[in-house]
């Protein structure tokens, strides 16, 4: 074999490798996305309400936040592409069983909790097979485009799942992610792999104390859209006068800090823990973990955002609305594959603010676009900025983790730095759901108080019965809900015309929220190191220093 033969063959190989990996992070990432547009329509097919299928979308978030810690440990006890290739056998089941789901507990069994399973095992050894086969020079671009598929899964699930749902079915969706999981396997095969460590026991008390303690925060997150954050919703439970979220989140917290208190006890004792907390005093390892916290949680708290205001506040079909958000994944993969390919020496540091400050703009010029008039055309350069921004973010942050600690150590990065993305979606789409409501409701109660057009009986009505929080409907459906409620003509017409207005108050309060997250993100990138991790002269320890 020539040279020449044996580099392209290293290059298909690699390649092959490359897709094999963004194709798992692509399928995991898929169903927290795609079946949002088909919600009523999986209630119906399976006797059920909108209630039980956002359980079931609930739950998978939630077993996935539980065992990704412990997934990555897995990973280094039987090798990263062993768990790999389990977690996508598993997951594979997982789909077909969501498939064929006759009932909600099917659906809850097959979707929830053995898909929840694998993506456990798998995105942590997405993380440390790209450490393994690719040299550090080659790292960012492999992590970008990884990560990159990732968030185009996010972009793309909405138009996938209402093409699906449209024109075939919904349980189409799930039939396809198996086939995707038996391609996966085919070419599993190809992935290099390091042996696995020495025979050790897995920690089960820390297995089982982080499962939860993150269980119980995240549910917690989960939960705040209707319980609460602080003060009780009406109707909502309350435990001592606030929220059981604040519990829920404190006793998480207080888990976890009991977690990595029995995981110091085993690491300096010389056991074999479930992570090594030491790891995090390393600077450059939590400056990373912490910017893909604030990326995905201003990322996913977007991806909230922006199809309400297209599929309920405009009227856009799941088609429409999902070919409405394709711009932003134009950019971002070129952000992911083009700057470690044309900036190779690029400053981490500097392109994580450039990426943030791009994300900063889109949302920016977004908020002060929106209006009761505005069009669908509105958010085309926004997505166009935020891509580029999440895509720069992308080519930079998986690099910046791993090269912190020893590749044998990249297992437990993935756990970490999947926990750290889960914790950020969760929080970034309740967050952004709660601004939105609660601004949404402040306007429209104040709005219909102050416009005469309104009947009194109707205003004491809805202050009443709205104070929980006040729904986001389209215009048709708000008509539909009056006449039910016997409200016609006039009055009708102007509290359609305040809630449209309350719409754009609740889209521009959580946009606010997200742009300035994105904004104190600059700050945070203090510990993201100045120099690229391939550089002879990188080192950790000046990693946050600087400006």
């Amino acid at each position: 074999m020539t040279a020449r033969s044996a580099t392209v063959a290293a290059q298909t190989g690699s390649s092959l490798v490359l897709l094999t990996l963004a194709s798992g992070q692509f399928l995991m990432t898929l169903d927290s996305s795609v079946m949002n547009v088909s919600i009523a329509t999986v209630a119906k097919d399976l006797g059920t309400d909108v209630t039980g299928v956002q359980t079931a979308i609930t739950l998978y978030t939630l077993v996935m936040a539980m065992l990704m810690v412990t997934g990555g440990k897995v990973g280094t006890m039987i090798g990263r592409r062993r768990a790999f290739a389990i977690g996508s056998v598993i997951y594979g089941a997982g789909s077909l069983t969501t498939a064929l789901a006759p009932n909600l507990g099917v659906l809850i069994l097959g979707w929830s909790v053995l898909e929840g399973i694998g993506a456990a095992l798998i995105l942590p050894a997405i993380v440390a097979l790209v450490a393994g086969n690719f040299a550090p020079e080659g790292r960012p671009r492999a992590y970008g485009l990884v990560m990159a598929a990732g968030a185009i899964a996010i972009a793309v699930g909405p138009l996938i799942g209402g093409v699906c749902t449209t024109y075939f079915s919904w349980r189409w969706v799930f039939a396809g992610e198996v086939v995707i999981v038996v391609g996966i396997l085919a070419l599993a095969r190809r992935v290099a792999d390091t042996p696995p460590e020495a025979r050790t026991r897995l920690d089960l008390v820390g297995a089982g104390l982080s499962a939860a303690g993150l269980g119980l925060a995240v549910y917690g997150v989960l939960r705040a859209g209707t319980w609460g954050w602080v003060n009780p919703k009406p109707g909502a439970p309350s435990m001592g006068g606030v929220s059981p979220v604040v519990w829920l989140i404190v006793g998480g917290l207080l888990v976890v800090w009991l977690f990595l208190g029995w995981e110091r006890r085993l690491e300096g004792r010389g056991a074999e823990p479930l992570i090594r907390p030491s790891m995090l005093g390393n600077r450059q390892l939590v400056g990373g973990l912490v910017m893909f916290f604030i990326q995905y949680l201003v990322q996913m708290g977007l991806f909230f955002t922006i199809p309400l205001f297209l599929s309920i506040s405009l009227g856009l079909s799941a088609l429409e609305t999902g070919a409405r958000i394709l711009p932003l994944s134009i950019t971002l993969l070129l952000a992911a594959a083009g700057i470690p390919r044309f900036l190779p020496n690029a400053s981490p540091r500097r392109i994580v603010r450039l990426g943030l400050l791009a994300m900063f703009a889109g949302i920016v010029a977004l908020l002060t676009s929106l209006d009761a008039d505005a069009s669908a055309a509105i958010v085309t350069v926004p997505l166009l900025l935020t891509g580029l921004g999440i895509g720069a973010l992308a080519s930079q942050l998986g690099a910046v983790t791993v090269s912190a600690v020893p590749d044998e150590q990249s297992p437990e990065v993935g756990g970490l730095q999947n926990t750290s993305t889960n914790l950020g979606a969760s929080i970034g789409t309740a967050l952004a759901g709660s601004i939105l409501i609660a601004a949404l409701t402040t306007a429209f109660l104040s709005g219909i108080q102050q416009n005469p057009d309104v009947p009194d009986a109707v205003k004491s009505q809805a202050s009443v019965q709205l104070a929980a929080g006040v729904p986001f409907l389209s215009d048709a459906d708000l008509h539909t809900a009056l006449d039910k409620a016997g409200v016609t003509g006039a009055a009708a017409d102007a509290v359609v015309d305040v809630n449209a207005q309350a719409r754009v108050d609740g889209l521009r309060a959580a946009l606010f929220v997200l742009a300035l997250i994105a904004f104190l993100g600059l700050f945070s990138a203090r510990r993201i190191p100045t120099r690229q991790p391939t550089s002879a002269a990188a080192a950790p320890a000046p990693a946050a220093s600087g400006p």
